[in-house]
């Protein structure tokens, strides 16, 4: 199976671009989908959440509070860093583990991780190939605002706060620019995918 890591930076389109790989047949996850798993109640995760930042951040019902694990968190760099040290390594080997299954059921199929942070993290390098999602910068600042009914001042931080889109491209096999809109965007993952099945077939 042709192992491929999909990214991109907030609001480039990243969530249409993976809709348009899964009609086409490639297998796709959601890495937010396996950060909810990993702390779902009575797992390790949750527990070692717990361990690190306190009762504080799990509700009565005892399920993880993402509001009160984010205030605590906020703000900090060490705390972001411990959380993301005990999250991603769970968040790899539930991604590790589906790709293996859809590899035992579809081998010359195409696995597809959607993740934020695969280059940041450095995670990118596990995979075969890479697809960044891009758009010029005044389309991705429109969509942010529109999109998260945020001030042009509060989208800027947010963007800024990110890894700049150009790093993350210096490392693409694949670059899928968005700016476009739908029509031109779908036809150009509908090529990126022609090749990988391809690579998938070699």
């Amino acid at each position: 199976m042709l192992r491929v890591g999909l990214t991109g930076s907030i609001a480039v389109g990243k969530s249409f671009v993976s809709g348009v790989l899964t009609e086409l047949g490639c297998h796709v996850v959601d890495s937010d989908e396996l950060a909810r798993k990993v702390v779902e109640p009575g797992t390790v995760g949750l527990g070692k959440v717990v361990e690190a930042f306190g009762a504080g951040v799990v509700r009565d019902d005892g399920s993880l509070d993402r509001g009160a694990l984010g205030a605590v968190v906020f703000g900090s760099e060490e705390k972001r860093a411990l959380l993301n040290s005990i999250l991603h390594p769970l968040i790899m080997a539930e991604q590790d583990a589906l790709l293996n299954r859809w590899e035992r059921e579809d081998p010359r199929g195409v696995g597809v991780v959607d993740a934020a942070l695969l280059v940041e993290s450095g995670g990118f390098r596990r995979f075969d190939k890479l697809i960044v999602v891009h758009c010029r910068p005044e389309v991705q600042l429109e969509r942010l605002m529109r999109r998260n009914n945020l001030s042009r001042e509060d989208a800027l931080a947010r963007i800024n706060a990110q890894l700049p889109q150009e790093e993350k491209l210096k490392h693409a096999d694949f670059a899928v620019d968005t700016s476009g809109g739908f029509d031109e965007t779908g036809a150009r993952v509908r090529e990126v995918y022609e090749q990988l099945r391809e690579l998938a077939n070699v």
